[in-house]
């Protein structure tokens, strides 16, 4: 397959079909902080097309501050399950806000209250703190749809590059590297 959304696809459903994992669509996304170092952390991806691979997050957590610092990020995924590593190195833009209400009214009420109730990276004074905000969005919230908070959004990465590694026990790794040049991908292979 010469086309590395296409390939991208097909081993995301391949990975996630009767998938043993409890998060089946969880990628590491990385950026790069205040200081220049690099901090990752597991998101949920919610899509991957032409346009680039979105997920979803707090614009106003250390992430959102990152990337609004140095659009450069990164998206990895290992599917152990079926030996596939991707690796995707690329710049994130801020998806639409009617693309993120969209996105919003997908997730479960459970996550909108969590995400209502709370600032994302935000100090906590004391773990009970927890139980009392989710008691409260849920109060406030009872018999009505919980609003998309202005400070949730997501972000869509456009890739310059992606790798996909075919794990081997022998450790011959099989690695495809697609180049984003000009307007076309280049496919090269790598080493393992």
């Amino acid at each position: 397959m010469e086309n590395p959304i296409e390939k991208f696809q097909a081993w995301w459903n391949q990975a996630t079909t009767n998938s043993p994992l409890q998060q089946k669509s969880a990628v590491c996304i990385s950026t790069i902080d205040e200081n220049g170092f690099p901090s990752g952390r597991f998101v949920d991806l919610k899509s991957a097309d032409e346009n680039g691979f979105v997920f979803c997050t707090y614009l106003d957590s250390a992430k959102g501050k990152h990337i609004q610092q140095n659009p450069k990020v990164a998206l990895t995924v290992w599917w152990d399950h079926v030996g596939y590593q991707v690796r995707v190195i690329g710049e994130a833009q801020a998806i639409s806000d009617a693309e993120a209400v969209e996105i919003w009214q997908t997730r479960k009420r459970s996550a909108q209250l969590i995400t209502t109730a709370f600032q994302q990276s935000q100090p906590l004074i004391e773990q009970e703190e927890l139980q009392t905000r989710i008691l409260d969005a849920s109060e406030q919230f009872a018999e009505k749809e919980v609003p998309k908070p202005s400070t949730w959004g997501g972000y869509r990465i456009k890739p310059v590059s992606i790798e996909f590694l075919t794990f081997a026990e022998s450790r011959l790794h099989f690695r495809e590297l697609f180049s984003w040049e000009g307007n076309i991908w280049i496919k090269s292979l790598l080493q393992p």
